[in-house]
């Protein structure tokens, strides 16, 4: 979950000693469950009784876990780095065949994605980066973030992005992703911040997020990514980069 403004942040050399007096960051290895930080904040509430109020991702996992622990390498300036999806090194020939048009500003097959949908207690409509889910009257919410990691195909048999994506969906009062991934394991929840590669170990984001982050890789139809970069009201039309993976018990929050 990438931030497009620029909050207030505790910033010293890259190589220094970690930020103090943040919460829990993130992203983190789900499979490792321990944290020392202490700071508490209460669980957001489950994302059908919340506002979607983004969806926006990122090249390469920010999170790992068993099935997305390929190391894509440090990465630069926001460009690189993260997890790529086990899955993504057996795929067929078809299935990495490249489109005639330019996806997503550079989205080819193969790649990785971490997808975040953004919820947010505001009551608020969806649209452009981490303000859409503020307002005036509403500048602390609840922030939950639904997160699924995906291998990008050229293949339409397999999952169609528009149907995850919003399209103007309202159920029961609340602005709603048409559909979640329902069968890539039991998101692991856990209490973290914001992502993106403006935040590292050094450079903590304040805001408080609590993640949702299912534990499989699945694929993912790239003609129907590009058919949403295309359009959406989020104005997303590229991926974002990663943070790098947040490894200091000091910065994570206990799982246990």
């Amino acid at each position: 979950m990438s931030v497009s403004s620029s909050p207030a942040v505790a910033s010293s050399d890259s190589n220094g000693p970690a930020c103090e007096g943040f919460g829990p960051q993130a992203p983190r290895d789900i499979d490792q469950l321990a944290g020392d930080n202490k700071s508490i904040f209460s669980l957001a509430p489950h994302y059908t009784s919340m506002n979607l109020c983004n969806i926006h991702f990122h090249h390469n996992a920010e999170h790992k876990a068993k099935d997305f622990s390929k190391y894509a390498g440090e990465g630069d300036h926001g460009h690189g780095g993260g997890y790529q999806c086990n899955t993504s090194q057996s795929l067929s020939s078809a299935e990495l065949t490249l489109s005639k048009n330019e996806v997503c500003k550079g989205l080819k097959p193969g790649n990785t994605i971490e997808v975040h949908w953004v919820h947010t207690s505001c009551d608020v409509k969806p649209g452009k980066g981490l303000t859409s889910c503020l307002s005036d009257g509403c500048s602390n919410p609840n922030l939950r973030v639904e997160a699924q990691v995906f291998t990008v195909v050229n293949d339409s048999s397999v999952l169609n992005f528009n149907d995850l994506a919003y399209g103007g969906n309202i159920e029961d009062g609340y602005h709603q992703a048409k559909a979640l991934p329902d069968n890539t394991g039991k998101p692991v929840e856990f209490l973290g911040s914001t992502t993106g590669p403006q935040f590292t170990e050094q450079v903590c984001s304040p805001f408080q997020v609590t993640w949702s982050v299912r534990p499989l890789c699945t694929k993912i139809d790239i003609n129907s990514l590009g058919e949403w970069c295309k359009d959406n009201v989020f104005k997303e039309d590229h991926a974002h980069g990663v943070r790098k993976l947040v490894t200091n018990p000091k910065l994570l929050s206990d799982m246990k």
